[in-house]
C-alpha cells in the first residue's frame, strides 16, 4: 500500500489510481480517502490522488498538536511532491476544502481549480457546535450491523439513503474489535479541534485568491455547516461560481448524487478549458 513520508517523519497513506488529467481529493474531519472510491469508476478518465490526512485512515497518528490545517496542508504540498506533482485542481470535502483554500492563500500557483463540497470560507456556528458531540468519541454501538441500523438517527437531514451506502460508510469508518466498534482516526483530533473552538474559521482570504480559477461548490440542502448566506456571499465575489444545493443531504453530500456528479463534470470541464487556455 503506498505511504510517502512527510516533513516531519510523518508516514502518510495516499491512493492513487487512474489515467488522464489529475484531480487531488481531499476528506473531512473525522474522514479518510476511502470516501472518493465511489468516485473512481464514474471518472474512468482521471487520475484520482486522496490522501489519508494524518492521524486518519492508515495515515500515521501524530498527536493532536500536529492535527492543524497548517500541518495538514503541508502535508499534502509533501505528498504533490512526493509524486512529482507541480499543480493540480483539488475536490475538499469540509475539512479538505478549508485545507485547500489555505494552500491557495499561501502557494496559490499550486492550485488550478477548487470544488468545494459542503464547506465555504465559514462555517455556521451551530454546525460547529454539532461536531462537538461526535468527534473523537467512540461509538456505542458494539458491532458494524447495530451501526449500520443506527445511521439514519446518527446523520439528521439525510433521507432516502439505500442501506447499500449505510453500509459502506461504516464500513470505511469504523473498526469491530473486541472492545466493541471503534472510530478508525486518532481521538486526539477532538482534543485538537476544541483547542479552536472559540476562534471561527474565515478563509475568505483563500477563496478569493482562487480569482481567476474554476470554483465550483455543493451545499446539502439540510446543511448546518455551510448555509445559503454563505454560498450567496461566494457567489457575489465569484459570479462564474459553479454550484448547486443536493437534496435530501446534510452535511455532506456523498458526491454520487446527480446534482454533485452534474457540478464535478461541470468543474473538471473548467478545469480543462481553463489549461487549454494558459
Amino acid at each position: 500500500m503506498p505511504h510517502f513520508t512527510a516533513s516531519d517523519g510523518a508516514r502518510l497513506f495516499y491512493r492513487d489510481g487512474g489515467d488522464g488529467p489529475i484531480l487531488v481529493c481531499l476528506h473531512g474531519l473525522t474522514r479518510n480517502g476511502s470516501d472518493f472510491e465511489l468516485l473512481r469508476p464514474l471518472f474512468p478518465d482521471h487520475r484520482l490522488v486522496a490522501l489519508d490526512a494524518r492521524g486518519r485512515g492508515l495515515s500515521e497518528q501524530t498527536g493532536a498538536e500536529t492535527y492543524t490545517v497548517p500541518r495538514e496542508g503541508e502535508d499534502v504540498l509533501n505528498l504533490l511532491d512526493h509524486l512529482g506533482i507541480e499543480a493540480a485542481p483539488f475536490l475538499g470535502t469540509s475539512r479538505g476544502g478549508m485545507v485547500t483554500m489555505a494552500l491557495a492563500a499561501h502557494v496559490p500557483e499550486r492550485v488550478l481549480g477548487l470544488c468545494l463540497n459542503d464547506i465555504g470560507p465559514e462555517m455556521e456556528p451551530d454546525g460547529r457546535m454539532r461536531i462537538t458531540t461526535y468527534v473523537g468519541l467512540q461509538p456505542k454501538e458494539r458491532n458494524i450491523d447495530a451501526r449500520i441500523a443506527a445511521m439514519s438517527t446518527h446523520h439528521p437531514g439525510f433521507y432516502g439513503v439505500p442501506d447499500a451506502r449505510w453500509c459502506e460508510e461504516v464500513q470505511h469508518h469504523f473498526a469491530e474489535t473486541p472492545d466493541g466498534l471503534r472510530i478508525t482516526y486518532d481521538p486526539a483530533l477532538r482534543d485538537a479541534f476544541m483547542a479552536t473552538l472559540d476562534r471561527a474559521p474565515n478563509m475568505w482570504h483563500g477563496f478569493d485568491a482562487l480569482a481567476g480559477r474554476p470554483v465550483a461548490v455543493i451545499r446539502g440542502e439540510n446543511s448546518d455547516i455551510l448555509s445559503t448566506r454563505i454560498v450567496e456571499e461566494m457567489a457575489l465575489r465569484r459570479p462564474d461560481l459553479i454550484r448547486t444545493e443536493v437534496p435530501d443531504r446534510a452535511h455532506m453530500p456523498f458526491l454520487d448524487e446527480p446534482e454533485s456528479l452534474a457540478v464535478l463534470r461541470a468543474y473538471l470541464a473548467a478545469v480543462a478549458a481553463a489549461e487549454g487556455n494558459s
